[in-house]
Parts: C-alpha cells; sequence; structure tokens
C-alpha cells in the first residue's frame, strides 16, 4: 500500500483568480498596499509568512490574517478550479492506499475546497511548509509527496519520501529538479501512471 501526499494550491487547485480578488479586498479595507498578482503566483508559504515580508507590525499581520480567513470562503473557494488530473490522482492514490493533502494554507479553508470539489482525502493538514511538511509526512509513512513549490521538495526529502514536482506552479522543471525533485511531471495527470509503476514494484523511495 503506497501513501502518497499532496500539495494544494497550484497542485491540485488553481484559486489565484480568488487569491487576487482577496489581496484586493484587503487593500481596500484596511488601506495598505499589498500584491495580490505576486501573492497569487507564488503560492505556498503560509499567509502569515507572506504578509510579514511586507514590514507590518504584527498586530496588523493577525489583523489581516483574520479578515482574510473570515472572507476566503465566499471570495476565494466559489472561483477556484481543479487542475487538470487532480481528481483523477487523488483517485489512483485513495485506490492504491492512502491519499494525504499536506499544504501551507489553514486547515479549514483547505477543507472547504476539498468539499466543494467532492474529494475525500485520508488525511488533511494544514498550516504547514517546507520542513514542516515533512514532519506529518514522516508521521504517516508518506511514500510519495507530489507539489508545485521548492519548499514542497523540501518537505518530501525531510520525510523520505519520493520527491515529485510538477510544473502548475511558479517553477519549472529545471528549477525543482535542481532542488531535488527526483520525478517532474507537467501537471497530475501523469500522476495515475507512475503510481501504477510504483506498485508494480517500481521504488517508492529514492534510492
Amino acid at each position: 500500500m503506497t501513501t502518497v501526499g499532496f500539495d494544494l494550491d497550484l497542485t491540485l487547485i488553481d484559486p489565484r483568480p480568488g487569491m487576487i480578488a482577496a489581496f484586493e479586498r484587503l487593500t481596500t479595507e484596511f488601506g495598505v498596499a499589498l500584491d495580490g498578482e505576486h501573492f497569487a503566483a507564488n503560492l505556498g508559504p503560509p499567509l502569515p509568512d507572506v504578509l510579514r515580508t511586507y514590514g507590518f507590525e504584527e498586530q496588523l499581520v493577525q489583523r489581516l490574517v483574520a479578515r482574510f480567513r473570515e472572507f476566503y470562503p465566499e471570495t476565494v473557494v466559489p472561483v477556484t478550479r481543479a487542475l487538470p488530473g487532480a481528481g483523477e490522482a487523488l483517485a489512483a492514490a485513495r485506490g492504491g492506499g492512502r491519499a494525504l493533502v499536506v499544504t501551507g494554507k489553514y486547515e479549514p479553508n483547505a477543507a472547504l475546497h476539498l468539499k466543494a470539489l467532492g474529494w475525500e482525502v485520508d488525511r488533511l493538514a494544514g498550516d504547514v511548509f517546507s520542513a514542516a511538511k515533512g514532519e506529518v509526512l514522516r508521521a504517516e509513512g508518506a511514500d510519495v509527496y507530489v507539489g508545485d513549490h521548492l519548499g514542497d521538495v523540501v518537505g518530501a526529502k525531510t520525510a523520505g519520501a519520493l520527491a515529485v514536482g510538477v510544473t502548475t506552479g511558479p517553477y519549472d522543471a529545471a528549477a525543482l529538479t535542481e532542488a531535488g525533485a527526483d520525478v517532474v511531471l507537467p501537471d497530475l495527470t501523469e500522476l495515475p501512471a507512475l503510481l501504477e509503476r510504483i506498485s508494480r514494484g517500481g521504488p517508492a523511495r529514492p534510492r
């Protein structure tokens, strides 16, 4: 039985239009200058970490985060779409074992996306990024972790899992490979075939 972990944003789903709208809403409500286009194009780190890069005081960061999470369900979830092959990839993972979603996104909002798309997984873990993802993956015995971000490669390596990169996010195949990805796919449409090869005796973990 193979346990496969997935990142969420820009791996399974494309929430970019909603993310841009959400940052525009924060800009209007709080009178701060936020770059929604850049944020949406580089999803991965938890929102509080992103907002701290603007140099805001921590109190403002927490207020922005709280408001973002409050209106997220109505602003982002309805306009988010599944990326190519996402549903099939999750089904293939569950068909041969367990499917996990391990994401930097606030967990209750991540759960809303799964519900909206009708996806069932064996474990959802939110609010973790990079090596912290690896700790969750290791605890779950993950054999494979799939993600679009360099931090996802770090998470897979931390867990000793096969690092599968997808180029549906901000990084191309060369960058993901240089970061240590064992396999790089253009999207999730090819993942079921990879998992099938693994189930037939191919290496589930890097040698």
